[in-house]
């Protein structure tokens, strides 16, 4: 199963990302990803190294390493540097733009509710022989990103008929079109779909990690509505003005939330609510993630834009 870094993360040679890390775990590298995509990206300019590094200073990365993971996706053709006197600003490279374009476009458009299913399948009958163990596990990761599952050696499922394209692209790229062989239908009369799902998804691994989430977060809702209550009290005749939120505050909460919902992408395959378990965390993990970064998005980028021009 691919990790919270592949939301962002090109292929090496080898077929296998450049960076793989357990579920979870943080690393400068994933965490500039993450500013890169949220904030350099929709600028659309160059930024200072001083402001990519105070940024992720807030984010209780050291500066040393910051630089090495400024070199490193450079070094992975993501970022081109240039200089003025002594000071170094970033650009996005094409295949930079390309790969957090994708990237945002998947956060964003995940999360949203399926509704209308007609109990169709796709079904996908690809093997790779254990002898190519580098081709078998591209093949588990790219299918696995797709969101399809697996209930059986060489057989992936999914409740969407509508990724066939993407799949059959997926098999065409690792030069395996000639070995798989698809099928869309209802689900027939023998056995039970609820097992097909236990046996594909490890659900109880995705709905633990969405209750983190909600762990993690949830507070800040709980505070910012408290915070809006002292406001109206403060903008009273006669009461004091109130205080206004520390912009590298929000900056900060903005990048460790997108952070740490890139990782749902990968875990959850985005199942029908027939499919799914009463009560699922994930619709209220998914709402708490909308209300939230669009609380902190204005005053986020503002803190962004203050401190890339100080810088």
């Amino acid at each position: 199963m691919a990790t919270p870094d592949s939301v962002y993360e090109p292929e090496g040679p080898d077929g296998s990302a450049l960076r793989r890390r357990e579920l979870g775990q943080t690393s400068a590298r994933s965490l500039l990803l993450t500013v890169l995509g949220e904030f350099v990206l929709p600028a659309g300019e160059p930024v200072w190294t001083r402001a990519l590094l105070d940024v992720l200073g807030t984010l209780g990365v050291e500066a040393k390493s910051a630089r090495q993971a400024l070199a490193r996706t450079a070094g992975e053709g993501l970022l081109t540097s240039d200089r003025d006197g002594r000071r170094v600003r970033w650009s996005l490279t094409p295949a930079g733009s390309e790969l957090l374009s994708d990237g945002a476009a998947r956060i964003y458009g995940f999360g949203r509710p399926t509704t209308g299913w007609d109990g169709r399948w796709l079904v996908l009958l690809a093997s790779v022989p254990e002898s190519r163990r580098r081709l078998r596990h591209r093949l588990r990761t790219r299918l696995a990103w797709a969101g399809l599952g697996s209930p059986a050696p060489g057989v992936w499922v999914s409740p969407d008929p509508g990724k066939e394209a993407r799949v059959a692209a997926v098999l065409d790229e690792l030069d395996l079109a000639g070995s798989g062989y698809s099928f869309v239908g209802h689900y027939g009369g023998i056995g039970r779909a609820d097992d097909i799902v236990a046996q594909a998804w490890d659900l109880d691994v995705v709905e633990r990690a969405y209750s983190e989430f909600l762990d993690e977060f949830g507070p800040h809702l709980d505070a910012a509505s408290a915070a809006s209550c002292a406001a109206a009290a403060t903008s009273a005749p006669g009461a004091a003005g109130p205080a206004t939120e520390d912009g590298g505050d929000v900056l900060a909460r903005q990048v460790r939330l997108v952070h740490a919902w890139r990782r749902f992408p990968f875990l959850d395959p985005e199942l029908p609510a027939e499919l799914l378990p009463e009560q699922w965390a994930g619709s209220r993990a998914a709402e708490l993630f909308t209300t939230l970064h669009e609380r902190w998005d204005a005053p986020a980028r503002a803190a962004w834009a203050d401190l890339a021009r100080r810088a």
